[in-house]
Order: structure tokens, then C-alpha cells, then sequence
């Protein structure tokens, strides 16, 4: 293992503490827990908080999106590893204004347990109002008459976009909550990997993949995928996404999409890029219009190799959410 870091326990402590170093002024620790991230941002009183959680190791998910029009707080665990209950109540105690917290997560059955019993615990000790979504965009991880298996992946970034927006606008808790939803039941995922990572305290690599080979639709902790296959040209990877996720989300002519090409960890800007102009091709031909690219790491597994396409349809309500201004020390969407 060859990484640039201290004592590998350590790891997510001195993440953090980085962050604040250089993002002090727009976010804070809860009470100088290096578990707990808060927005700084200004925001209308009364407002309805936004909160997830998960492991560490996929920044800029779920650290980088705390901020203004996006997320209020987020708690993270060891990298790969879900925090406790107890930090997720205090998280979400700390981000109720009075109108209640949305819990915006992925769908993986450690967050999801702690997030049950951390929702359940501000109701009875604080009377705190809470609504719980899911993310479940990942078409890899179980079938569409499975769905409620899939795992949340990259989608969660247009998820969390989208229940900002509203909130900003004041909408209620349940308005948000619903906000959430819609766009959920619009966005696919699917990834590809070709190398594997290292969990920093286990010291080796999660899983292994050959030199020639490329594994469709691994998970972003190296949950196995659909199949490995001999090593792909871009423009092959793309026409396997596009592919799958239409399958799954049909479009047809005169629909409008947000995409994200997103990289893993290791995947350069360059490639990533190729990857997007065959996309952007293979869409214009089924007339297909597309509305702010997102190109960049977005939701990374360490320094995992590969890439995933996030394909976001849109209506009128999503498009003006998503186009909506938003500003973390990760994330920044100007409105011109």
C-alpha cells in the first residue's frame, strides 16, 4: 500500500481536519466532532434541514455536498464503514430548524439501520420531525422488479441538488421529501472498474481485476457487478451505459437529460471526457437533448479506477431545481 498519509487510523480524522483548514469559513465541525460536518452558509430561518450520511472514501460524496442549496450536515464512519446512530442524532438535532429534517441517503443496510434508530430517537427525546428517502439509482445492483435493492451510488448528488433547491424555496418537510423522490424515480446509474482501492486500514486492495479487464457494474465499494469483460474502448464503455440505462429509464426523442460522467478516483479528466462526447453523441441521435453536464469526481471510491454514468431525466419542476444556484466548498452551480 503506497499512500499519502499518516497512521492509517488517523485517516478520516486528519480528512477532516484538512477540510476545515481550508474550508473553515464555509463549513464547521459539531462542537470539534471530526464526525459531524456543518454548513456555515447562511440560510433562511425556518428552513427545512437536509441531512445523509455514509463511510468514508467517496469524497466529494458525502462531505462535499454540505452547503447552501444543498445539504445542511452530514456524518461519516470509517472509510467504507457507516457512523453510529448516536452521531446521526446528534447531526440531525443540530441541522432541525423547527420545520423537521429530511435523512437523504444511500441505500446500504448499515446507514440505513443507524438512520432508523437515530430518527427514532430525536422524535422521542426532541419531537423532531423526520423523512427518510433512499437513494436507489444504481441498475447494476438488482433488477427493476427488485428495485428497492438497488444501492445508492452517483445519483445521490442530483438527488441531494434537487431537495436543496426546494428547501431554499421554503418548500415543507414533506414537499422536500417529495422533491427527493421525483427526482429519484428519474435518475439511473451504472459504473465500470478497472482497478480496484485499498481501505487505508486494511492496507490491501479490495478486490482484484486483471490488467485486460473491466468489470461492469461494480459497486462503489467493490460490490461485484454484472460481468468482466476484456478491456473496452471509451466509446464502447459509453454504449454499455447509455444502453443499460435506457433499458431500464426509456427516452425518447424531445426528452431533456442531465448527465454525469463521474470519475472513481483514478480516472483522468481526459478520459472521462471521451467517455462523455460519445455519450453526448449517442444521445443527440436519439434526439435527446442534454441540460448542464456534470463532468468530474462527484462520488469516488478512494483511488479506484473506472468511471459511472448518472443519467438524469428532466421535467420542468427538476430542471429549474437542479439549475437552481447552490454553493459548497466541493459543489458551485452559479444561475446566469
Amino acid at each position: 500500500m503506497k499512500k499519502l498519509m499518516n497512521q492509517p487510523e488517523h485517516f478520516v480524522k486528519e480528512t477532516m481536519e484538512g477540510i476545515i483548514a481550508a474550508y473553515g469559513d464555509k463549513v464547521r465541525l459539531l462542537n470539534g466532532d471530526y464526525r459531524i460536518l456543518l454548513s456555515n452558509y447562511e440560510t433562511r430561518p425556518g428552513k427545512v434541514g437536509i441531512v445523509t450520511a455514509g463511510g468514508s472514501g467517496h469524497l466529494p460524496v458525502f462531505l462535499g455536498y454540505v452547503g447552501q442549496g444543498l445539504l445542511d450536515g452530514c456524518t461519516v464512519g470509517n472509510v467504507f464503514a457507516s457512523p453510529s446512530a448516536a452521531k446521526m442524532a446528534d447531526m440531525i438535532r443540530a441541522c432541525d430548524r423547527g420545520n423537521g429534517v429530511l435523512v437523504l441517503f444511500g441505500n446500504y443496510g448499515g446507514d440505513r439501520m443507524n438512520f432508523e434508530l437515530a430518527c427514532e430517537t430525536v422524535d422521542m427525546e426532541d419531537d423532531i420531525r423526520t423523512e427518510m428517502v433512499l437513494v436507489k439509482d444504481d441498475v447494476a445492483s438488482a433488477p427493476a422488479c427488485e428495485k428497492d435493492r438497488r444501492r445508492g451510488v452517483a445519483g445521490m448528488v442530483y438527488a441531494f441538488k434537487a431537495a436543496g433547491a426546494a428547501a431554499e424555496n421554503g418548500k415543507t418537510l414533506e414537499e422536500v421529501a417529495a422533491a427527493a423522490r421525483h427526482a429519484l424515480e428519474n435518475i439511473r446509474t451504472m459504473g465500470v472498474a478497472l482497478s480496484s482501492c485499498t481501505v487505508p486500514q486494511v492496507g490491501e486492495p479490495t478486490f482484484s481485476i486483471a490488467e485486460d479487464e473491466i468489470e461492469i457494474g461494480m459497486g462503489i465499494h467493490g460490490e461485484p457487478g454484472l460481468e468482466v469483460r476484456k478491456m473496452m474502448t471509451a466509446d464502447q464503455v459509453a454504449e454499455t451505459l447509455v444502453q443499460k440505462i435506457t433499458e431500464d429509464m426509456p427516452l425518447e426523442s424531445g426528452d431533456e437529460v442531465s448527465v454525469m460522467v463521474n470519475g472513481l478516483g483514478a480516472t483522468p479528466l481526459e478520459e472521462q471526457l471521451i467517455v462523455y462526447r460519445r455519450v453526448h453523441a449517442l444521445l443527440t441521435q436519439m434526439g435527446v437533448r442534454i441540460f448542464m453536464p456534470h463532468i468530474g469526481e462527484y462520488a469516488t471510491s478512494m483511488e479506484m479506477a473506472g468511471l459511472s454514468l448518472t443519467i438524469m431525466k428532466l421535467d420542468g419542476e427538476l430542471k429549474g431545481l437542479l439549475s437552481q444556484t447552490a454553493r459548497s466548498p466541493f459543489y458551485t452551480n452559479y444561475n446566469k
